[in-house]
Parts: C-alpha cells; structure tokens; sequence
C-alpha cells in the first residue's frame, strides 16, 4: 500500500488538500501513476470561485484526459505556473511542486484522512 503524506486530507476523487491558508490542492500518486505522464493541465483560472466536488479543470495525459475536481469551496488565490509549463511535475512530485492551485477556502467537501484514503484508493 503506498504512503499518503498524513497531514493533507483527501477526495475519494485522489485529490488532496493541505491545512494552509490559502489551502493547497494536488492530486495524489495514486491519480498521477493511474493516469501515466500528464501531458496537459486546465486549471480553474485565479478569482473564480470554485464549489466542492464539481469539475474546475482537466488533466489530460498521454492516455486519458481526466477531469479535476474541487476538494473544497472557495476562492482560487493562484495557480501552479511551473505545473502548467511542466506537467510532468505532477508525476514526479504529485505531493510537492507538482501542486495544482491554492484556495482561499470557504467551505469544505467530504474529506478523508491518509488511513481513509489509503484503504479507499487501496
């Protein structure tokens, strides 16, 4: 079973979200390696407002292309320009500089813990 960073929270969508304001959103190893290499990022656009768990972008990879969806409701206060340059950053570093966007979080979808992910994702 892979290990989940245990201080971000996650969707049973494989996204995760950290506890910082503004909160950062990625996607897990679990969605990177599923998907193979991300050749393609739509992310939601700094200003909008975005709602829990409806679809706020797509992650196109070289075999699929997948939609994103929000872990939270809130405000997108930036967007990982590195990500958008180099989406292979999302499968080298899907819990680090391979983020996607930072929210100024308003309000919350169903979360689940590391250990609660990681039986679903299992």
């Amino acid at each position: 079973m892979a290990d989940f960073p245990a201080n971000l929270r996650y969707s049973v969508e494989h996204e995760w979200i950290d506890d910082a304001t503004p909160a950062t959103v990625g996607v897990t190893s679990v969605a990177a390696d599923a998907l193979g290499d991300v050749v393609y990022l739509e992310l939601p656009e700094v200003g909008a407002t975005i709602e829990a768990g409806t679809v706020v972008g797509e992650i196109e990879s070289t075999k699929s292309v997948s939609e994103l969806y929000s872990p939270v409701s809130g405000t997108v206060v930036a967007v990982n320009d590195a990500a958008v340059d180099d989406p292979a950053l999302v499968n080298s570093e899907p819990f680090g500089a391979g983020w996607l966007f930072k929210v100024d979080v308003t309000g919350e979808g169903q979360l689940l813990s590391a250990e609660e992910y990681a039986q679903h994702a299992g």
